[in-house]
């Protein structure tokens, strides 16, 4: 059964705007929880600013036992909480739910790594200036992890175009449940083929977006 597209086009528009949606607040969302549990993971280890064992193993394990879980199975898994805080599990804003916790841990641990990159003396240099450990914070460890973090995030957000499509496979809306629903399940291959390429177009410019930017970053 071949798609009229003169007809389906305003279908594929309204998809990729939804698409779009889905990943820029599950983006701005998980950043913000991520950026602040990364932040909370790396001064709670031993030795650093704020060291607390007990604070960095809860985080820890937490983080360890999300990020494995395939985002299929994670989004089946917890379809009764989403339900709950959403009151729904079908459609865009119901996807945005588990994409931000799986993004929050994922991004908790790029932060993490980036700043464990830093170089520890720059933080005692801060320290026997006589900085609070959230002077450290804002004025030390993020700008010097700044850089990084932005490809980071771009490949967070790369990430997040993937999840979109699977959750759009399980009624999320999007590009992927046009691709499933129009493609797949009525065996339309030109569906398939256009989805692919938008999803494509999209990943190749998150990913100059944010190569750029962080080159622009890290010259200052």
């Amino acid at each position: 059964m071949n798609v009229d597209w003169s007809t389906f086009w305003p279908r594929i528009v309204e998809s990729t705007g939804e698409t779009l949606l889905m990943v820029a607040l599950t983006l701005l969302f998980g950043s913000i929880i991520g950026i602040t549990m990364g932040l909370l993971i790396y001064v709670t280890r031993k030795n650093n600013i704020l060291e607390n064992k007990v604070v960095y193993q809860i985080l820890n394990v937490i983080i360890n036992i999300i990020r494995p879980v395939p985002f299929i199975i994670f989004l089946v898994a917890i379809s009764p909480l989403t339900r709950f805080v959403m009151g729904t599990t079908i459609g865009t804003m119901a996807a945005i739910f588990p994409m931000t916790i799986v993004a929050s841990f994922t991004i908790a641990r790029v932060v993490e790594n980036n700043l464990v990159s830093i170089d520890p003396g720059v933080i005692e240099a801060a320290q026997a200036m006589g900085a609070s450990p959230l002077k450290i914070i804002f004025t030390v460890l993020i700008p010097e992890a700044l850089g990084p973090l932005v490809l980071g995030l771009t490949f967070v957000s790369v990430s997040l175009i993937d999840f979109s499509a699977v959750a759009g496979t399980v009624g999320g809306g999007g590009l992927g449940h046009v691709a499933m629903t129009y493609g797949y399940q009525r065996f339309d291959t030109s569906v398939m083929v256009v989805t692919v390429v938008i999803l494509i177009v999209m990943v190749q410019l998150a990913q100059w977006l944010g190569n750029t930017l962080s080159r622009k970053i890290m010259r200052r």
